[in-house]
């Protein structure tokens, strides 16, 4: 047997057993708090890596998921030993995090990018760098943005026109996608136009259409 098969299991039961400990300590109490440093201090090394430039705020999203969730699930499922490891249920949460910002970017940017930008470097000569490069490996597709544009549009179900901001039913799902698929409006002047804080707006478009956008996206193949 080699000594990385011993590494692993040791790891898990003491992550189970920091655990269990931390949460017979009252939530925010300096007990807990310090369990909590000592998991993420094991785990973060052991998590799932790329080189996206969101890759950071995914992390961050992580690691408040975990303190929230780990022993009372305020946010989400508090996490179940029996689902699986500390570290598989964490990369779980941070791949979800990576494919929404992902989609988000790539969604929002997808023709508005030129598929090639010009940089000249430091000796003169311009190279052309493509953004392309630095996103994870799904088809870019222009029809997407067609797709995505009928379904928006046509909302069979009703379900993105019945979603809206709080007593305003003209600020719902169908109206903020389309007017953020390429080439999008800006959050400034939506915020301008609907009398709304760019925070308040954003913060909804978040929550409440990019799930639908990615579950769509999803069913379609395209992530």
């Amino acid at each position: 047997m080699s000594h990385h098969n011993l590494v692993k299991p040791k790891l898990d039961e003491q992550l189970k057993y920091l655990v269990t400990q931390a949460c017979r300590y009252q939530p925010g109490s300096p007990q807990r708090q310090k369990l909590l440093t000592q998991i993420i201090r094991l785990t973060s090394n052991k998590l799932w890596r790329e080189s996206t430039p969101y890759y950071q705020d995914a992390l961050q999203q992580t690691w408040l998921y975990f303190c929230r969730n780990i022993c009372e699930g305020l946010t989400g499922q508090t996490y179940d030993p029996t689902y699986g490891t500390v570290i598989t249920w964490l990369n779980a949460y941070l791949k979800r995090r990576l494919q929404d910002f992902y989609l988000n970017q790539n969604l929002e940017r997808a023709t508005t990018v030129p598929l090639g930008i010009r940089q000249s470097t430091s000796d003169g000569i311009s190279q052309t760098i493509d953004p392309v490069d630095n996103l994870p490996a799904t088809p870019q597709a222009p029809p997407i943005l067609e797709d995505l544009e009928i379904w928006a549009k046509t909302d069979s179900e009703g379900e993105l026109r019945r979603t809206c901001i709080k007593g305003r039913p003209d600020v719902n799902c169908q109206v903020l996608i389309l007017k953020r698929l390429p080439p999008e409006v800006s959050w400034k002047e939506l915020s301008k136009d609907f009398g709304l804080s760019i925070p308040t707006l954003s913060s909804f478009y978040q929550r409440h259409c990019l799930p639908r956008l990615r579950k769509f996206a999803e069913l379609e193949g395209f992530l």
